[in-house]
Order: C-alpha cells, then structure tokens, then sequence
C-alpha cells in the first residue's frame, strides 16, 4: 500500500481533550450571539431561523467528518494547506495559504478582535463616547480598534511563549465560556417570562424579509414584505453568511496535527466531536432567542446583538447587559487565542515548501514558530485598521466555503486518484457525506455571486491575484 511520510517528529504537547478544546474555543467567537438579527430580517420566520442553523449545522460537521480521512492520510502540521498541496499540487496549496494569510485567518482574527473591543465598550462605556484617533472623511480609526490590535498583540506574544502557554489559555477560555454559554441556554428556558415561541413559529414556511435602512444605514421597522421563490433561496443564502462564519475554524486543528499525541485519530475525533458540540450549542441558544423576544425582537436588537436583549429579559437590564458583555469578551478572546495558535503553523510549512518567507521557518527557543506569529499577527493588525469588521466578513466565509469544497472534493478525488492508499479513518458514510456537503455549498456560492456580489468578488480577487504571486516565487522553476 502507498503511504505518505509526515514531516520530521514534532514535540507532542496537545491531547484530545486539547484538541477538542482548540475545535469548539476557535469556533465560538462573537457571531453567535449577534447574527441571528440578520437571519431573521432576510427571512421572518421561526422556521426559517432554525433551518438556517440546521444547515449550517449539516455542512459543518460533514465537512469535518470529510476532513477527518485526510487528516488521517497526512498527520503532519499544516493541515487544510498540507491537503490541498498534496492532493491538486503546489499552486492551489499556494492559493489557499496566500488566501490564508490575506483574508481568511487573519481577517477572522481582525473581526473577532473589533468584537472583543465593541462588547468592551459595554462596560467601559469611554471606549464608544471617546473621539476618534484619526478621522478623514469616513475613515476613522477608533479606541475600539486600538484595543482590538491590543488583543492580537497580547496573544500572539503569549504563543511565543510556547504551545502550553497557548494550551491553557485556550483550555481555561474555552471552558470558561461553554459553561457561560450552558448556563445563559438553562437559564433563558428556566426564567423566560413571556414566551413567543409559538407567535415566532406560527408563521411556518412563509417567508419574509424587512431589509429596508435609514440615511445612516441603520436598519428600520418598515413593515415585513413577503418573499417566495428564487428570492426566498437568496434569502437563505444571505442569512447564512453570518451562521457559516460563526461556525467557520474548526479545522484550525488540522494546522497544529504534529503537535497533537496520535493525529491518525484524535484530529478526526476533536473535529467531529467538537463541531457537533459547538453547532448543538449554537440551536440551543436560538431556540432561546426564539422563547424571549417576538420577530422584532431578534430582527431589530440594537447594533444586531440579539443576546444583549435576552439577557436584559432574564436578568435585568443592568445585570444583563454586562452578563453578555463578559461572555463575548471571554469568547472572543479564547477565539483569537486559537487561531493565532494554529495558523501561524501553516505559515510555517509554506514557508519550508519555499511557498513564504524564510524568516517564518525557524521555531524560537519554546519550540514555536515566533516569527511565523508576529507576521500573522501584523497582518490582522492592519486589518483592524480597516475597520470593515462586516464587509471581512462577508468575503470571508465566501471564500471559506470556496476552499472547504475543494478539499472536500479532495477525498472524493482521491480515491478515485489512489485507491489503495492507506486510510487509517474512512469517511462515515461515504460518498453521500461530502457530496452533501458539496452540494449544499454550491449552492451557497452561486446564490451569494447572485446576490451579494460586492462581497464575493472581493475576496475571489484577492485569492486569483495570489497565482501571479505563486508564478513570480516560483520563476526559476517554470
């Protein structure tokens, strides 16, 4: 039988309680408890709520279930970029390490940082009332964003510090904020005052949206228009674009496999195991949202921080407005945790493939790749200055979404490709796993291409301009 050899032996630090711990804490950031107000104004229903989740749900974990063969036939450091490489050659690794380092984990680390800042702001209120930094025109640069990079900066020197250091810091955040999350979920059953679980649902299959905004973009109660059809499909496909990226990072642990004790099977299980955990939370929580507040409710909480509201029905307004605020700084901040970790893995395989900059090659004197880290880490920074948290985003799980297809695809090709390589984990219930996953996230990405195409081209362009890139590094060998 053929088989691949995995890279030189790596210190192995994480177990799988680690592993699992790393799966749900890069998961659960800031999305959850904000992007249910916009599922609800694209789509008016109860139903439609809950079934965007329940998709979002099924193309999680079928992709992790999918991703666990490959992590199983390439147990080395690296990952998601590892696959690719190996399976369709060096430029689409390429691609989607220059995807990588542009928008996709550094862009994720940027916009759960500005999350961290804004939900500061709640009790810190000087954070919101201060005067910009730096202001021309619309641009500004904000206390908000200077914490976010604060954040960043803060992380990223506590991971040079070693993976244990990461480790626990993730381990204690992570499960800091799964008891949060499990005692927000009993409570708001537990203390719900008045239910609207059946007005949010008595609206069954109907659909409708309400996207109508101000002169300063804010959103407003102009009346629910009904929608049917092709318009109801864009819908779902505009609504998921918040539930996939709160529900995107999870393969964050395949990076770090060759720190991991037995990655044959323990990424595949944190993968399946911690996906499943993080998306069950995740309906809990909605059904929540769903028993407290009526359609309005959810679509039109202030700035779409939908949990802030539940929390004020359960708890007061005082003490519930400052319950949530501690909880998404706790999940932020364990978020950005595990994906500064992990990513700066992949910089650094790029980087011994000849695919990134020397100097990310090296790890320090702790064992970890340092400047790997602060690479990444300057990058996201910049990104806060951006101050586009919304539009990354949207381009984001686009571009997510794009390269979890192709991967997942990987598997199928690949045993076309080489049937008789050694497959310590097969796909459960291959082939209809990752054709359901293939299925539904194409057409995820053609809808969004119909439909919100200011953010889909931005980051495909962004990914396409990285083949001259790969073309120019890789000269002297064409």
């Amino acid at each position: 039988m053929e088989k691949f050899e995995g890279n030189e032996p790596a210190k192995k630090k994480l177990g799988l309680f680690d592993a699992i711990m790393l799966v749900m804490g890069s998961m659960i950031g800031s999305g959850i408890f904000i992007v249910s107000a916009d599922i609800m104004r694209n789509l008016g229903s109860g139903y439609w709520l809950i079934v965007v989740w329940l998709i979002t749900g099924v193309m999680t974990v079928a992709a992790a279930i999918s991703y666990g063969e490959l992590s199983a036939i390439f147990p080395k450091a690296g990952g998601q970029y590892t696959y690719l490489k190996e399976i369709f050659g060096k430029m689409m690794g390429f691609l989607y390490g220059w995807g990588m380092f542009t928008v996709i984990q550094t862009g994720t680390i940027a916009a759960v940082a500005v999350a961290f800042g804004k939900f500061t702001a709640y009790l810190i209120p000087a954070l919101n009332d201060a005067a910009p930094i730096f202001q021309s025109g619309s641009y500004k640069i904000t206390w908000i964003q200077i914490l976010a990079i604060g954040v960043i900066l803060l992380l990223t020197y506590i991971n040079t510090k070693g993976v244990e250091s990461g480790k626990w810091l993730q381990n204690i955040f992570t499960g800091s904020k799964i008891v949060a999350l499990l005692g927000l979920i009993i409570l708001g059953f537990l203390l719900v005052k008045t239910n609207f679980w059946s007005g949010n649902m008595a609206f069954g299959w109907d659909a409708f949206n309400n996207l109508k905004t101000d002169m300063g973009g804010s959103f407003t109660k102009a009346g629910w228009e009904s929608i049917t059809g092709m318009t109801v499909m864009g819908g779902i496909a505009a609504a998921m674009v918040g539930s996939v990226f709160s529900s995107v990072a999870w393969e964050n642990v395949t990076f770090v496999s060759g720190e991991i004790d037995n990655p044959k099977k323990n990424v595949v299980r944190a993968m399946v195991l911690g996906t499943s955990a993080v998306m069950i939370l995740y309906l809990l929580i909605n059904f929540v949202y769903l028993s407290n507040l009526d359609r309005d409710g959810i679509a039109f909480a202030v700035n779409d921080r939908v949990a802030v509201v539940v929390s004020e029905q359960i708890f007061g307004s005082g003490v519930g407005t400052i319950v949530i605020a501690v909880l998404v700084m706790i999940s932020t901040f364990g978020c950005v945790n595990g994906i500064v970790l992990a990513g700066s893995r992949v910089f650094q395989t790029m980087a011994k493939d000849g695919m990134f900059f020397k100097a990310a090659i090296n790890n320090n004197k702790n064992g970890v790749p340092a400047k790997s880290l602060w690479m990444q880490g300057i990058w996201a920074s910049v990104l806060c200055l951006s101050g586009q948290y919304g539009n990354l985003l949207d381009m984001i799980s686009f571009v997510i979404v794009l390269f979890y297809m192709i991967t997942v695809f990987g598997v199928i090709y690949l045993r076309f490709k080489k049937p008789d390589l050694e497959r310590p984990y097969k796909t459960w219930l291959y082939p209809v796993t990752p054709i359901i996953y293939l299925l539904i996230g194409t057409a995820f990405c053609i809808l969004l291409l119909i439909y919100k195409q200011q953010y889909t081209w931005p980051g495909l362009i962004i990914v396409l301009l990285g083949v001259p890139v790969y073309l120019f590094i890789n000269r002297k060998n064409t």
